[in-house]
Parts: C-alpha cells; structure tokens; sequence
C-alpha cells in the first residue's frame, strides 16, 4: 500500500455466491439523511477507512462485523486489485463465497450534524439495508469504481 493515507483508504469484503449459473452479491446501503433517496450506484462492499497501524484485511473483517453484525471468520478471501472511487478514495476489497442470511442483520450508528450548520447532532446507522443482488443488478447498484470489482471477479471464476 505505498501512497498510504488513511483518510483516503478503505477496506473490504465482496461476498459472493453462486446458483446455478449466476453470480449473486452481497451489498449494503449506506444509511443517514444523504442516502435516503439514492439507490443506483449508491450501494457498496461493507468497507470501512484504514488507520496506518491496521492489517487491511483485518480492517475489512471488522468493518464486515461491523455494518452487519455478523463475523466472517473462515473461507478463502482472494485479494482482488484496488479501486480508486470518484472522491479519490482507493478501496482494497478480497472476495469470499459464502451465504448470509439478511433479515437479522444490523448496523453500528454514528453521530453527524443534521441539517448542515444546525447544530443539532443525529445518530444514523452506518447501514441501512442488506441485499443479494443477482449480478445484473449488482452492476447497476454499486457504486460506479467497485464495478470493477465484481467483474475482475466473475473473469477470475469464468476461467
């Protein structure tokens, strides 16, 4: 990770399963009062920003459990290359087949000042919603960098 800046660093998980012969992603939504009404290319990875300390599949384990309450602890993650998003923020993503159940799931909160400049402080869930995207879908719902993601991943497991 050489041009290391943690505030333009984030890293994780693309969980992913197959049926048949399609490929199903495992994404969330961002919550809070920007987000409400966004949906294509507003959704992501669970990912979250690295400190210069961490191990960044470390980081993107615990921002896994994190936005979801759920800990990814077994499997085999497969590194995939990094993107940079619009914003310039690069992600590290590692891919991992797996299942998850999305009806019991839930997020960690954090504070933000809401409206901007009102003073008055809201808690918001860093996550808002979980679902499986069929791969068409999942291409058209992340967020535009991350596309890359999921495509370096399909031509990995296409071969």
């Amino acid at each position: 990770m050489s041009n290391f800046n943690p505030m333009k660093t984030s890293a994780g998980i693309l969980l992913f399963k197959k049926e048949k012969n399609d490929f199903y992603y495992f994404l969330v939504h961002p919550g809070g009062p920007f987000w409400k009404n966004k949906d294509e290319g507003a959704w992501s990875i669970p990912k979250g920003e690295i400190l210069p300390h961490e191990d960044p599949l470390e980081r993107a384990l615990t921002e896994f459990q994190e936005e979801t309450g759920t800990a990814l602890t077994e499997g085999i993650f497969t590194e995939l290359q990094p993107v940079k998003q619009k914003g310039g923020k690069t992600v590290y993503a590692w891919a991992r087949e797996g299942d998850l159940e999305t009806s019991g799931l839930y997020s960690n909160t954090f504070s933000m000042e809401w409206p901007p400049k009102s003073g008055k402080m809201i808690d918001v869930p860093e996550v808002d919603q979980w679902e499986w995207f069929i791969s068409a879908e999942a291409r058209k719902k992340i967020n535009a960098a991350q596309l890359a993601l999921i495509m370096e991943l399909e031509e990995r497991l296409n071969k």
